[in-house]
């Protein structure tokens, strides 16, 4: 059987689980003012999981671009001044650890292409893993060029130094479409809580507002729909503001 593969972006973390085991808990008070509710809204919480765990990643696959960029203009700086090309990936990640850091992603990512470089793995191979375990576009990219270009046995440094330009063109771009998004993502999270805000307010200013809508069947079936409305806006809103080039 295929194994699936594993984003490094999509993280196995439990705080996930909290916060979504939190908001179904705010959802069963506030919507049906019955903590039984939250065992019927429990499915909502691998949803919930699968969301903020795909935001993790996007954040991540991000950052990663951000850092590549830089790690890209190493790679052509150390070509053009004679190294090999294992050798300018070698102080490429001497470079990266040194701007970012030995935690950050580029450091670690840098550090396993050496690594498998010292154990005599070609490098095309390597990058290909690269891309592949991140499904970045620019990185592929730039594996598929390199390939290409060593089995071409042309000019690396000018071959890799055209492709990056394009790829940093590409990478501002991207850049300023998510600095023009930035505002409207931050109203999205403001809008998307604005719900539960004015519920817990009304509920709490009005003694007795929500009661005709508790606990009996009209009721539940009201503030189902209600409910239901709210998160089709939300995964409506996500699909708007999910702009990718």
């Amino acid at each position: 059987m295929k194994r699936r593969k594993k984003f490094p972006g999509l993280p196995e973390n439990p705080r996930f689980l909290l916060e979504g085991a939190v908001l179904i808990g705010v959802i069963a008070y506030l919507f049906y003012d019955s903590p039984a509710a939250a065992v019927f809204l429990s499915p909502l919480l691998y949803p919930y999981y699968r969301r903020r765990a795909g935001e993790k990643r996007r954040q991540d696959k991000k950052e990663l671009s951000a850092q590549f960029r830089e790690a890209l203009a190493a790679i052509i700086t150390a070509l053009k001044a004679g190294y090999s090309a294992e050798n300018a990936f070698m102080e490429c990640l001497r470079e990266m650890q040194f701007q970012f850091g030995e935690k950050a992603m580029i450091s670690r990512e840098m550090k396993r292409i050496c690594k498998g470089i010292e154990n005599r793995i070609p490098l095309e191979k390597l990058l290909s893993e690269f891309a592949s375990r991140w499904q970045i576009e620019e990185i592929s990219e730039f594996a598929e060029v390199f390939a290409i270009a060593r089995r071409s046995g042309g000019n690396l440094p000018e071959i890799l130094g055209r492709t990056s330009e394009i790829i940093r063109d590409r990478m501002e771009i991207d850049t300023e479409i998510d600095i023009l998004l930035s505002s409207r993502k931050f109203e999205q999270k403001i809008m998307d809580g604005v719900p539960f805000f004015i519920i817990f307010y009304l509920g709490l200013s009005t003694e007795g507002f929500f009661s005709v809508l508790y606990h009996n069947a009209v009721g539940v079936i009201f503030m189902t729909c209600c409910l239901a409305a709210y998160l089709a806006a939300i995964l409506l809103s996500d699909r708007i503001m999910a702009i990718e080039l």
